[in-house]
């Protein structure tokens, strides 16, 4: 429907002492990550090694009610996840967490991230036999630790054994009979969290604002390269693949954590007020008013505001009620979506100079959209400031942006022309130099080959996903979901 990045999904976990209701803490957590992926979710729960799961597509509300947290009962752990598809995409048997049941037991995975090398493992499993039911680049995983296991004394010698042949990003919780096992990939790119609550439960989380909901403390992020175990003898650490180095994807803090989560020690909601402070020294400009395009742009707006002395307003009303499938009959519906999502404050625009704060421009549609309503709305003028530096190359590691020719920065060899066509008097994008400062507390890397070209590791020469979905979406229409 808009132009906006989508990141690839959320996951969760928790191990509990005893026998409780964990699919209930489970789809707390889930709506506390909701804004990660809104296309599917699921919950597994282990019940003494029984595993019962539920997935579907939709919100967790729409996914869970009460009478399918009965169904899955009580037990000692469970996992969660919220996706949003990039490899894959919308073939119901990508829906995790994926349950696996192999010789040596059951064991479910949820996975956020994304594999640069998924074909490659894909068609050395299937040449052995391997029998694939999604397109999804978390069934390569699990297929990977399945095959590992076999010959590993337990799951996380097989996890260790198996991250040597896995490239790319991947956070990963994984569920057996007895233990709930969190990795992360050595270059960090997504981030995975570790908690605890009062009663001595243990949780896993994307984010820590889903701690915050289950009521567990943060205790620690789980370093880049490390395998963290738990299990009814605690928690042990396994740091085979630990560097020391992190790349972690630079819009977690711009644009995709919820602004009350900390990430490697930095508030999410503090970066963007730096962002926009950053902004408005490196493109400054007399106006009347700052606003925020809802809802990543409105702590950047207030961080441009503060910065600059230039006072800031409420400039959109947000229709917190829309979905993402909102149906659009007709050409003239979809050209004018954006006002069913945002509606401007005229009292607050009419007559003045506006300074408009967003996280990102992608194709340019949407926001030559939003710009065009502050027009209506009365402003003399509309100066656009990007809280991120201009999009030019793909992504590989979880987040949509896989064509260059889908990038308005790409096809223009000028700011000032994507000015032009979107319909601003001015814009002005973050540098990269003031992205890598975003994170104040934090001593983590950053990912910022979107912006450069120049990734954390090599990547296929060609964009993997779309191609890779091409080459099996003729499987899709063979299977179906058995929950």
């Amino acid at each position: 429907m808009f132009d906006n990045l989508h990141e690839e999904c959320g996951v969760f976990g928790i191990f509990e002492n005893t026998t409780t209701y964990v699919a209930r803490s489970t789809y707390l957590a889930l709506y506390a990550l909701q804004h990660r992926g809104q296309e599917s979710c699921g919950i597994a729960v282990n019940d003494d090694g029984i595993f019962r799961h539920k997935r579907g597509d939709g919100l967790v509300p729409d996914v869970f009610g009460n009478q399918q947290l009965d169904d899955l009962g009580m037990g000692n752990m469970a996992i969660g996840h919220v996706r949003y598809s990039t490899t894959g995409g919308k073939n119901a048997n990508n829906i995790q967490p994926l349950v696996i049941r192999h010789i040596k037991g059951n064991l479910a995975i949820a996975h956020n991230g994304n594999l640069v090398n998924a074909p490659e493992l894909r068609k050395k499993f299937e040449l052995r036999g391997g029998i694939f039911h999604g397109t999804s680049d978390t069934e390569s995983i699990a297929y990977s630790i399945v095959s590992q296991r076999l010959t590993s004394k337990n799951t996380e010698e097989a996890i260790e054994k198996v991250m040597s042949t896995l490239r790319g990003a991947y956070s990963c919780v994984v569920m057996t009979a007895t233990k709930l096992i969190a990795f992360r990939d050595p270059n960090g790119f997504r981030p995975l969290c570790m908690g605890k609550t009062d009663d001595g439960a243990w949780v896993v989380s994307s984010e820590s604002c889903a701690l915050d909901t289950v009521g567990a403390k943060f205790i620690r992020d789980i370093k880049p390269g490390e395998i963290v175990v738990i299990g009814t003898d605690g928690v042990k650490s396994i740091e085979t693949h630990c560097t020391g180095k992190s790349s972690m994807c630079v819009f977690e803090y711009i644009y995709f954590a919820r602004p009350d989560s900390v990430i490697e020690h930095s508030s999410v909601q503090h970066a963007r007020m730096r962002a926009g402070a950053f902004l408005a020294k490196e493109h400054p400009v007399d106006a009347d008013i700052v606003i925020g395009v809802p809802d990543s742009g409105l702590d950047a707006a207030l961080g441009y505001s503060k910065e600059s002395g230039i006072p800031y307003g409420v400039g959109f009303i947000k229709n917190k009620y829309i979905g993402r499938s909102f149906i659009q009959p007709t050409q003239g519906q979809r050209e004018d979506a954006v006002r069913i999502k945002l509606n401007v404050v005229k009292e607050n625009i009419k007559g003045k100079r506006v300074i408009m704060i967003d996280d990102s421009i992608v194709r340019g549609t949407t926001s030559a959209r939003i710009v065009k309503l502050l027009r209506e709305a009365g402003a003399t003028e509309v100066h656009m400031r990007i809280s991120s530096p201009p999009f030019k190359y793909p992504c590989f590691f979880g987040t949509d942006i896989d064509s260059k020719d889908n990038l308005i920065a790409s096809k223009y060899d000028t700011v000032d022309e994507i000015a032009n066509i979107i319909g601003v008097d001015s814009l002005g994008y973050l540098s990269v130099e003031a992205t890598n400062n975003l994170a104040q507390n934090s001593v983590c890397g950053f990912c910022n080959g979107c912006f450069t070209g120049k990734y954390p590791i090599e990547v296929p020469k060609e964009q993997p996903k779309d191609k890779f979905e091409e080459k099996l979406n003729h499987f899709s229409s063979y299977y179906q979901v058995l929950d």
